[in-house]
């Protein structure tokens, strides 16, 4: 599907979707648990990969007509799948399941589309060798398809923390139902630190005790995932608050700009876009006890961003960028070129073609907002959500129609996005849908 954005201006009430993030941490403890009730869930095609694995190591995963998931679980030890676990574009997936699998007394297989079967994997697969699993490449280069063989009794285990934080989540999560439990030491500084504090607090949810030491973090051995009540409920994603928060950064300009439900505080670093976009100039109110955000344009400057913690907010401070005034500078990036697509290329790419001007090194994006006239163009969403959300929301400031190629791929974290955006009364057109 191709969307095309004219622009326009942005006014109403847009609901926070579901968090990814949780969702995916929800699902696969209730899949470790005897079973759960996970409400307020975001079904989207990241989530449904987790929730196929699960059912794939021997549970089951219902959806109601509210969107509520009744999740029967496998007691901690998932069986050996009887087929090949999928993982799609989903990289959330095949880390966490990939330490799930070690679990198994045999032999599991992990692939995923052509994007997924590009990211790194290696580090995991190293750890779960030392752990005495059988964990390798298929092509020996770090990557999928995989193939793991438990059961994983657990221990000792260093790993680096600057590729990707989801190693320590998947293997504290596994780690938990062990007879030894696992403790990790870090090779280098954590990078996305906040994703392993919104894993910590999931498992404490769960009944499961996990915690930071000198070294890294551990986790005991011969727990049970239970969570209070036998439900969990998601919160909402501040990765997908971003879009409608910049869209009434960026044209908010009518009556009362936009106003967001759904964003009460939780431990997900991607909060600091509503300080990131107050520090450009717009005007925020945060209401942390009711869980709303007030906000409406005003003029933008561009600001010197660190996104070691947020990698997913890239896209979105690029954009904020190319419509600020002034030089946007985005640092400590290099990790976010290991995602669904190099994102700090794509976005220097698609934005150069909507005229743009940046600066790419390897580890930092620098956005001349100042010096770039914003046009439309027709632009790729490199099959990445991320990006396809970054280049709407700059569509709405170009001069002339910007048209999105493969606009789709919106369904991995956010499916209602454009929906969304006309509510809030954007234009647009959707092709070949």
């Amino acid at each position: 599907m191709n969307v095309t954005i004219t622009p326009s201006s942005v006014e109403g009430t847009a609901r926070a979707p579901p968090s990814k993030s949780y969702t995916h941490r929800a699902i696969l403890a209730a899949g470790y648990a005897d079973g759960a009730t996970v409400r307020d869930a975001l079904w989207s095609a990241d989530t449904q990969a987790t929730a196929r694995a699960v059912e794939l190591f021997g549970g089951a995963v219902d959806r109601a007509a509210d969107g509520t998931l009744e999740v029967d679980g496998f007691g901690g030890r998932p069986s050996v799948p009887a087929d090949i676990i999928d993982c799609a574009n989903s990289g959330t997936t095949m880390r966490l399941v990939t330490a799930a699998a070690a679990l198994a007394d045999g032999t599991t297989v992990l692939t995923g589309d052509e994007s997924l079967r590009s990211r790194p994997q290696g580090p995991l697969l190293e750890a779960l060798v030392a752990l005495d699993a059988a964990a390798e490449s298929t092509r020996g280069n770090g990557q999928a398809p995989l193939v793991v063989t438990g059961p994983l009794a657990g221990g000792e285990v260093s790993i680096p923390g600057d590729v990707s934080s989801q190693y320590i989540t998947a293997l504290l999560m596994a780690g938990a139902v062990t007879d030894e439990g696992i403790e990790i030491d870090l090779e280098t500084d954590l990078k996305s630190a906040p994703y392993v504090d919104i894993t910590l607090e999931v498992l404490a949810d769960f009944g499961v005790e996990a915690r930071q030491t000198e070294s890294g973090f551990a986790v005991d051995g011969g727990q049970s995932y239970a969570p209070a009540g036998g439900e969990y409920a998601v919160p909402g994603d501040f990765s997908s608050i971003s879009y409608p928060l910049a869209a009434g950064a960026i044209a908010g300009d009518g009556g009362d700009g936009v106003r967001i439900e759904g964003a009460h505080p939780s431990a997900q670093g991607d909060s600091a876009i509503v300080d990131i976009v107050e520090r450009m100039g717009a005007d925020v109110d945060w209401d942390r006890d009711e869980g709303t955000i007030d906000v409406s344009a005003a003029p933008l400057s561009g600001i010197e961003v660190d996104v070691e913690d947020t990698p997913d907010l890239l896209p979105t401070i690029a954009t904020l960028g190319a419509v600020a005034d002034g030089e946007t500078r985005i640092t400590n990036a290099e990790h976010v070129r290991y995602k669904e697509t190099d994102r700090v290329s794509a976005m220097a790419e698609e934005l150069g073609k909507m005229g743009v001007e940046t600066s790419e090194e390897r580890d930092s994006l620098t956005v001349h907002g100042g010096d770039s006239d914003l046009e439309g163009a027709t632009v790729s969403g490199c099959d990445d959500h991320r990006i396809i959300m970054a280049l709407a929301l700059a569509g709405l400031a170009a001069d002339g129609e910007t048209t999105i190629e493969g606009a789709d791929h919106v369904d991995v974290s956010f499916p209602g996005f454009f929906g969304v955006l006309e509510e809030l009364g954007v234009a647009l057109e959707r092709d070949g849908q």
